[in-house]
């Protein structure tokens, strides 16, 4: 399905749903005990694989305290992401796929006598707002429930199924508010509304993967497939990053504007490769920036290293220019210096965890997207990312290029 189907779907049958099923929610809990041992917890994310590294200090947190075992429910294309850090192992994720209603609908159904096996202590709903993560907490069978909740909002209703009712704060790391998210199952206040406590920015802290020499020699060797005369131990890689999710489009800086930046390092540092990365399905549009760079080192690598051999590429590299999008995440496991061009989304609320320079127009507009809005914007000329010019992003890099 479409991004904008879904974001439909979600209101115009979400908001009834969530009505209905509150009722119903709420006779289940009569039959449940009141106070059980929390020994598993099931997260829930669907649509964000950035967010998975993410929330990685808020899972291991919840982990630790409750010394609980944690499950994971995610769409099936995003769950590569989850294979980063382990912290949640393969048999606890479950998947939902969203290429159609179809399929969506029947993987509920799995959902829901997946878990009834399992029976959950509590459930975490990382969403923002969204009516189907409501849905799919409330009828999860656990007796504790915790998410997001609208409180004076208007226009984000998605039910009463919530037991641990958390204010959103917009003013604050969306990682801290996943934190804010379990200190609300750990507390043993009843607080209107959760979660009063301060969160120190030492919480946000992410373990870094490393790669062995062989893993590190595969990727030397895939770059020396493309580019024989590519030598590890007289040349350095810059990525380059030219996309972002079709979540949101506006987040891409313009292929123009990549093209002279990459033109500029080339040009200025003779043992520099230039590697465009990205999935296989963007292999075409790096085979056009390629073809506009026009210039020996630069490397189309989109699509030639499996998801896990990101992390191997970042390693070896030197550093890697970004859109708003998961590689800025996906590195922050890694010591690489990662420089994110940010526009309709702020770095004060997504900013990487990780060894990261936000790039940041801060218009008056920006950021335009937000949990009131379900992330959508109505901006058609995205001049939070024009502004932006490759002078100005080269001369940010430059110190790292030596």
């Amino acid at each position: 399905m479409k991004v904008d189907t879904m974001r439909k779907l979600d209101h115009r049958l979400g908001v009834p749903l969530c009505f209905i099923a509150t009722g119903i929610v709420k006779i289940l809990d009569f039959f449940k005990p009141k106070t059980p041992a929390i020994k598993k917890i099931l997260l829930i994310e669907l649509s964000e694989m950035g967010s998975t590294i993410i929330v990685d200090p808020a899972m291991r947190k919840a982990q630790q305290h409750f010394d609980a075992e944690l499950y994971f429910l995610i769409f099936k294309k995003n769950k590569v992401s989850l294979d980063l850090l382990k912290t949640v192992p393969d048999a606890n994720i479950f998947t939902i796929r969203e290429d159609s209603l179809l399929t969506f609908l029947w993987d509920v159904c799995r959902y829901l006598r997946w878990c009834r096996r399992q029976k959950f202590s509590a459930t975490i709903d990382l969403e923002l707002f969204s009516r189907a993560t409501a849905l799919l907490s409330g009828f999860s069978g656990a007796r504790y429930r915790v998410g997001f909740y609208r409180f004076h909002n208007e226009g984000l209703y998605r039910g009463e199924m919530l037991t641990h009712k958390v204010a959103y704060n917009p003013h604050i790391h969306i990682g801290k508010n996943f934190i804010a998210l379990v200190n609300a199952l750990i507390s043993n206040n009843g607080e209107e509304p959760y979660s009063k406590t301060v969160i120190a920015n030492t919480e946000l802290t992410l373990p870094h993967v490393p790669s062995s020499p062989e893993q590190r020699n595969v990727i030397y060797g895939k770059i020396q497939a493309i580019k024989p005369e590519f030598n590890p131990e007289q040349h350095k890689l810059v990525l380059i990053n030219p996309n972002a999710s079709d979540l949101l489009p506006q987040r891409r800086w313009m292929p123009e504007h990549f093209i002279a930046l990459m033109q500029k390092i080339l040009a200025e540092h003779p043992n520099h490769y230039v590697v465009i990365t990205g999935a296989p399905a963007e292999k075409a549009q790096a085979d056009n920036l390629v073809a506009q760079v026009q210039h020996p080192r630069c490397i189309n690598f989109a699509g030639q290293v499996k998801f896990r051999e990101l992390i191997d590429l970042y390693n070896i590299s030197q550093l890697m220019v970004t859109n708003d999008s998961g590689p800025g995440h996906f590195s922050s496991v890694t010591p690489l210096k990662t420089f994110v061009i940010f526009g309709p989304e702020t770095p004060a609320l997504y900013g990487s965890l990780g060894n990261s320079v936000p790039i940041y127009a801060g218009l008056a507009c920006s950021p335009c997207v937000s949990a009131a809005n379900h992330r959508k914007t109505a901006c058609s000329d995205n001049i939070c990312l024009k502004i932006i010019k490759p002078d100005f992003v080269y001369q940010l890099i430059q110190a790292d290029l030596q």
